[in-house]
């Protein structure tokens, strides 16, 4: 996977993140997309992200990946 220092990650416009409120997520690449989808799921499986929120992420995952 590509590497996102803070720097990078913080000049990222909201739009470039799954959860773009708390800029969490990032999708600035097809990498990065792949490991959106993983961790949303991790997350909804952990009790820590709604099936709504991880199902937004995967939506703008899959554009980024062109699913």
């Amino acid at each position: 996977m590509a590497e996102l220092h803070a720097k990078k990650r913080n000049q990222l416009p909201s739009s470039e993140f799954g959860l773009p409120g708390s800029r969490k997520y990032p999708i600035n690449d097809r990498s990065h997309a792949a490991n959106a989808k993983s961790r949303a799921t991790q997350m909804v499986k952990a009790g820590k992200l709604s099936a709504s929120s991880a199902a937004r992420i995967r939506a703008k995952a899959n554009k980024m990946l062109g699913k």
